[in-house]
């Protein structure tokens, strides 16, 4: 199965080749880094120490890995943690978030044997941790013969990906098999990886380490630069933030946005800021801005004095967002009317801020259910492309007119935040047994030596 999974890899590679070759000349999203793809990675400074290696598929993981890297470090000063991503933006926030942690931050491996076996050999990890689901059969395969513990981490398979899963049999099982610990946010999780093939003694429930990530000093800079600049002020002109979207949410969005405005007075309009979830749509969301008929500004552009005036401003940059959230008066989190199935509401949450989703939040099940129960967001029900735009205007004017209702909202949904954390400690606490093991076994060595 191991060969055929690899034939059809290599296939696949060949067959995409016309995309990457576009990609290098537009953007370079998967090319990027292509010697570190292909097991090129730089050798490790490790002091001598044992290495962690930590893998972050993209920015989402990367931004849930922060509670759980500082804690590895601190708990565990023996041992050296580095990172790897596998997208191009998650590379790039790696390296802003980890650089006083990580001893190395490069991109993961392409699963073919060969390339993986060159990443280990240069990392040479103790133990791999695996965050939320990345689970490449032949990685995981390499590590297990080379008697390297893999935990995942922050678990979570949703009930589409459990079914697609399902399909691939006896194959899935050997894959999961050889994890050495699965720590799952939540029950449903466990339970479905349980059914994949991981024993019950290897699965264990954490709570979503999202919960735990705190603003650091870095997004308190970005909150005070972009505030100065952009002139933001909630008691005057509140902002509207649409976080994390996909096509066609920006549109919708923003004819939500105009539903609103043209009847009110310029000193009275609310203000918009749209994050597009990919930077490859970056240019393609402005040319929409360019076309609205509004006053708009591009955070990557170089400052200007009419900053201070515009109505809707692009943030065409990565890793900000969770700066941007104290600004803001209301949050609408993208990916949500869209059908990809939301992203996380727990960065707002953090600000005590107002959320607003669509309807397809099926990857964040058990979170928005608790926030649906406290009465912590407000979610629209499923709505066809061409009503959605009055649905979300007449949401977004009840609460702009409501601050009270508004307050309260964002109050519940930081309450409910803080009241779930711990998933870190547990995770840490579930992880040490398999520090402490490789750590005999190196004592054990070095005795018989």
């Amino acid at each position: 199965m191991y060969l055929l999974y690899s034939l059809l890899l290599t296939l696949a590679i060949f067959a995409l080749l016309p995309l990457f070759l576009l990609d290098a000349l537009r953007h370079g999203k998967y090319v990027a880094g292509l010697g570190e793809r292909l097991g090129d990675v730089p050798e490790v400074d490790a002091g001598g120490r044992e290495v962690i290696w930590l893998h972050c598929v993209s920015v989402g993981e990367t931004q849930a890995a922060r509670p759980l890297a500082r804690a590895l470090v601190e708990r565990f000063p023996s041992h050296a943690l580095v990172v790897s991503t596998t997208t191009l933006t998650g590379q790039r926030l790696a390296r802003e978030v980890f650089r006083d942690d990580a001893a190395a931050i490069f991109y993961f491996p392409f699963d073919w044997a060969w390339s993986v076996r060159r990443s280990l050999r240069r990392i040479k990890p103790s133990l791999v941790l695996v965050m939320e689901t990345e689970l490449w059969p032949r990685f995981l395969r390499e590590c297990q013969r080379r008697n390297v513990p893999v935990a995942l981490v922050n678990g979570r398979i949703s009930e589409k990906s459990f079914k697609g899963y399902r399909r691939l049999g006896g194959f899935i099982k050997s894959v999961v098999g050889t994890l050495t610990l699965a720590v799952m946010q939540t029950e449903a999780d466990a339970e479905r990886i349980r059914a994949l093939g991981v024993s019950h003694a290897r699965t264990h429930v954490s709570g979503n380490i999202k919960f735990d990530a705190d603003a650091a000093t870095g997004e308190q800079t970005i909150t005070t630069e972009l505030r100065e600049r952009f002139a933001f002020d909630d008691e005057q002109r509140p902002l509207i933030v649409a976080a994390s979207t996909h096509a066609p949410e920006e549109a919708i969005t923003l004819d939500a946005y105009k539903r609103i405005v043209d009847a009110l007075d310029n000193n009275k309009r609310p203000r918009l800021l749209v994050a597009p979830r990919h930077p490859e749509r970056f240019n393609e969301v402005a040319a929409l801005l360019a076309a609205c008929g509004l006053p708009w500004a591009r955070r990557s552009s170089a400052p200007r004095d009419d900053d201070r005036a515009c109505e809707v401003v692009l943030l065409d940059s990565i890793g900000e967002l969770r700066g941007v959230y104290p600004l803001a008066a209301l949050v609408f989190v993208g990916g949500s009317i869209a059908a990809t199935g939301g992203h996380n509401v727990l960065e707002p949450a953090a600000a005590a801020r107002c959320i607003v989703t669509g309807a397809h939040t099926f990857n964040f099940s058990s979170i928005m259910r608790d926030f649906r129960e406290r009465d912590a967001l407000v979610q629209l029900p499923p709505l066809a492309e061409q009503d959605a735009p009055r649905a979300l205007a007449q949401i977004f004017r009840e609460l702009l007119n409501t601050d009270e209702r508004r307050r309260r909202i964002g109050e519940r949904a930081r309450a409910a935040l803080v009241e779930s954390r711990g998933a870190t400690d547990a995770t840490i606490k579930l992880l040490a047994p398999l520090l402490e093991q490789r750590a005999e076994i190196k004592g054990q060595r070095s005795v018989k030596s």
